[in-house]
């Protein structure tokens, strides 16, 4: 009985003490229409590749973990703009335009005040930033229909290396 008890005591500390949010999603913006996407692996974010039909929208993307390459979203036809960062630099920022179905423009900004700008100013803007101090852009996910990216969205959270510190 006294086991019962003293196992029941932790749990009731332990629901006591909340946890903290690390996530945070920024809801997608574009028509939304094609297949789902994601970007998403184990890992911190080193680089990324950004396709752009030629003087329009956007047509894939490709981000780099660690050492390893993502799939490319949608198409890697042509030649892509393409960043890489630096140790302990991550994207804190993703801005740009949509507009008739398509993503025009994409602008990343890392902790470094770095950015990597592709596409054209042409559209409704949006602005994607994390709501918790700390984090980095984790991953992006949206749609796209074969010809370009149609929607996109991204998410946010600390990233923690094994032994549980930010790293």
């Amino acid at each position: 009985m006294l086991h019962l008890i003293l196992v029941l005591s932790g749990v009731t500390v332990g629901m006591a003490m909340p946890l903290l949010d690390y996530y945070s999603y920024s809801t997608a913006v574009g028509d939304g229409s094609g297949t789902e996407y994601s970007t998403a692996y184990d890992g911190r974010i080193t680089g990324i590749r950004v396709w752009e039909h030629s003087n329009a929208y956007i047509r894939g993307i490709q981000l780099r973990y660690d050492g390893n390459w993502t799939t490319p979203v949608c198409t890697s036809n042509g030649n892509p703009l393409e960043m890489s960062f630096r140790d302990n630099e991550s994207i804190i920022q993703v801005s740009g335009k949509h507009y008739s179905g398509y993503i025009y423009e994409l602008m990343f900004v890392t902790s470094r005040g770095r950015s990597l700008k592709v596409g054209q100013p042409y559209g409704n803007s949006f602005n994607f930033y994390p709501t918790n101090d700390g984090s980095e852009l984790r991953f992006l996910s949206g749609r796209q229909n074969g010809n370009g990216i149609t929607s996109i969205g991204a998410h946010w959270a600390v990233y923690y290396t094994g032994d549980n510190s930010a790293a």
